[in-house]
């Protein structure tokens, strides 16, 4: 059975935080909530936390790691060339392209990441629950599944007192 939704669409940023926080007082259990652009204040309502800036953090220091290993390795160990007075174990010489690739892994991995957890892959297809949600709509949407018809009676009072157009 698939499951069945009811959703607020409003046209203003502060009507849609009001309405959040107070589906969320009254025990309202929102399922999600789509927004033309971030807005923080909705984000902290529902409590939802990403642990993508942890994964980024530990991609950081093993991309870090492995790049000095590589080119420790490579200057030092397996192809070591003295030239100029330059000692064998010179890692300020390393520490510029540590940066630059530190920087690449992180941006790379934390796409991959954000997009595995999202399910972002070719051929995959997001349904929205109304097209304008990435013009210039808020939407709040709920499982009606996951709320008895008692909090979908209240939802649909909250939507309609708080300038819900649709």
């Amino acid at each position: 059975m698939a499951a069945k939704f009811k959703i607020g669409v409003f046209s203003e940023e502060e009507k849609m935080i009001a309405s959040l926080a107070k589906l969320l007082d009254s025990g309202v259990s929102v399922h999600d909530v789509y927004m033309p652009y971030p807005v923080h204040e909705a984000l902290h309502l529902l409590k939802r936390k990403s642990r993508i800036p942890t994964a980024a953090y530990f991609y950081g220091l093993f991309g870090a790691i492995a790049v000095l290993a590589f080119l420790y390795y490579a200057a030092v160990i397996s192809w070591p060339i003295v030239y100029g007075g330059k000692p064998f174990n010179s890692f300020p010489s390393f520490i510029v392209i540590t940066v630059v690739l530190t920087i690449l892994v992180v941006t790379i991995a934390s796409l991959a990441t954000f997009s595995a957890v999202s399910g972002l892959f070719p051929g995959s297809v997001k349904p929205i629950p109304d097209i304008r949600a990435t013009d210039d709509k808020f939407i709040i949407v709920i499982n009606i599944a996951n709320n008895g018809d008692d909090k979908t009676a209240e939802a649909s009072r909250i939507f309609d007192s708080e300038g819900a157009e649709e």
